[in-house]
């Protein structure tokens, strides 16, 4: 028996190392080809830059990867135990399958602690540290903020186009200044400029050379011109320099923002001059708001604390759907998991969708597919376990 366990233990780690690692890359491509492959490219990231920000991407990517890694590591191990028919052998000898699998168990209650700390801690602080060290990059080069030849909207009331950007230097500069309704009520365009970033207060201020500047108001056209021209500074979000948003805090950061909200929403006191039925209006005003204020930290903690017990709940579907299927190919492993994932995970879009409205209880939502998937798991491995 003790063989048997460890046969089938390392045969599961090996093809979740296997999987873990797939799946983290692809989970990781997008974010990587988007915002780091960029600043490289336009050699403003240094290389060890980029080696810092992919390492912090891993920890945010493994919530995902290492459920749907296991889930396909045991479709893919039991169905080809299944259709090697080592299992008839096994059951030959006198084994029981929940004999044979517990350590795969105790193997998937592992892996949902390790996803725990990963999911309550470690992904939202590195996702923090992630952001901080993209925005530092951007802060400390000027250009990442202004690619060449293409329309930035990013700046309110302006759309900017640079055709070449050398640092700080600027080159064939075209500003559209914008209205309120979004129309152009002026540009300029000069020759050269230079960019630069005030670190302390987020402002880039812009200096221009050889500069025309021409108004479109009321349909008529004025122009200028200017050796020097210097915009007014345009203000930009801290970001990550800000305090962390919601869905990058990590579980006692939500929890301590949930008792400090729910702190400062107090009830009031009975009022006796104050009718009942009014008194109770009020109560209800009071905790409709403390709900909408309250919820989607709410929704943000059980997301945290149910992604963690994905493991458990992929194991015990995994196993079962991998021996009935009794097949070792890879890809309807994969396809399988694919599937399965996506179903799983819908209850948490869900859940995260309706986290505005306190009366389906978004938060509960959440829980849903680990009640589903461990019930249905159970009742699979039972029947599989008779030979059913």
């Amino acid at each position: 028996m003790k063989t048997l366990h460890l046969y089938l233990t390392r045969q599961v780690l090996a093809t979740v190392v296997m999987t873990v690692a797939v799946f983290t890359f692809v989970l990781m491509l997008g974010n990587v080809m988007k915002e780091i492959l960029a600043l490289l490219v336009s050699r403003q990231a240094t290389l060890g830059a980029v080696a810092q920000a992919v390492a912090l991407l891993v920890p945010f990517a493994l919530v995902f990867a290492l459920p749907m890694g296991l889930l396909t590591a045991t479709l893919l191990v039991f169905g080809r135990f299944s259709a090697d028919n080592e299992l008839t052998a096994v059951r030959a000898g006198g084994v029981s399958l929940v004999a044979l699998i517990t350590p795969i168990l105790l193997v998937s209650v592992a892996l949902s602690a390790v996803c725990a700390v990963v999911n309550m801690q470690l992904a939202p602080q590195c996702r923090v540290a992630y952001k901080k060290l993209l925005f530092g990059m951007g802060m400390r080069r000027a250009g990442a903020f202004l690619p060449e030849k293409t329309f930035v909207k990013d700046f309110a009331g302006r759309i900017v186009y640079v055709g070449k950007v050398n640092g700080a230097e600027l080159k064939d500069v075209l500003i559209y200044n914008l209205d309120a309704a979004g129309k152009v009520e002026s540009y300029v365009r000069a020759a050269h400029g230079t960019l630069q970033v005030d670190r302390s207060q987020n402002k880039i201020s812009v200096q221009l050379r050889e500069a025309w500047r021409v108004g479109l108001l009321d349909g008529r056209r004025t122009a200028g011109y200017a050796e020097e021209w210097e915009l007014p500074d345009i203000q930009m979000a801290a970001d990550s320099e800000e305090q962390a948003k919601i869905s990058n805090m990590t579980f006692f950061q939500l929890a301590e923002e949930l008792r400090e909200l729910e702190q400062r929403i107090v009830a009031p006191a009975p009022v006796q001059k104050l009718p009942n039925a009014a008194l109770q209006e009020l109560l209800r005003e009071v905790q409709q708001q403390r709900d909408e204020l309250t919820l989607p930290i709410k929704v943000q903690m059980h997301r945290q604390v149910a992604f963690s017990f994905a493991c458990i709940g992929f194991t015990l579907v995994g196993i079962p759907l991998g021996i009935r299927a009794h097949r070792r190919e890879t890809t309807f492993g994969i396809a399988a998991a694919l599937i399965l994932v996506m179903l799983y995970y819908s209850f948490f879009i869900l859940g995260q969708a309706l986290e505005t409205h306190p009366a389906v209880f978004p938060h509960l939502i959440l829980w849903v597919p680990n009640f589903i998937f461990q019930a249905v798991g159970t009742v699979m491995l039972w029947r599989a376990n008779r030979g059913v």
